[in-house]
């Protein structure tokens, strides 16, 4: 009797988005992997899957919308994704704010704005709820009295977007 020999199948790999702005020239997934060996972090699929969602993400996105990206072939579990956002958040790599809604959306933090915080104001549309980073929006300076330390700046300008707004 013969039996058939059975093969695992190929594990699918996952599709990697492109890093915006370069034209599809890096895989966001290459990106994030970098990001996390420069800062000396563990390179783990989860960190690398999540941050990599962050770099190709055109705007900050709430925890459900970054579980939904990721489960089109990755397994990040909700506990996991949770722990991941918060270590990228804690390392700089990310920011998170809360919208009027009281859910936390995150976003990558750019390049000049890592471990320091995100010194950059945010759009919030107020029909739909999109996060977007106002990167070229200039904080005004702000002198506080003798003693007192900066920990944190928030500006978020509250409209309608491109989407929402009438014509």
């Amino acid at each position: 009797m013969i039996s058939a020999m059975r093969h695992a199948p190929e594990p699918r790999r996952p599709r990697r988005a492109p890093v915006p702005g370069s034209n599809g020239a890096v895989p966001a997934a290459q990106s994030a992997e970098s990001r996390l060996v420069e800062l000396g972090a563990r390179a783990t699929r989860s960190r690398i899957d999540v941050l990599a969602t962050l770099i190709a993400a055109e705007r900050a996105l709430t925890h459900h919308e970054i579980e939904a990206r990721l489960e089109s072939g990755r397994d990040v579990d909700r506990v996991t994704l949770y722990r991941v956002l918060d270590w990228l958040t804690a390392q700089g790599l990310a920011h998170k704010l809360s919208g009027d809604d009281r859910v936390w959306r995150f976003s990558l933090t750019g390049p000049g704005n890592a471990a320091g915080g995100h010194a950059h104001a945010h759009f919030q549309c107020s029909d739909c709820g999109k996060v977007i980073c106002l990167d070229e929006a200039r904080l005004p300076a702000i002198s506080l009295p003798r003693g007192f330390k900066r920990r944190a700046v928030e500006v978020t300008v509250k409209g309608s977007c491109d989407e929402c707004a009438p014509a």
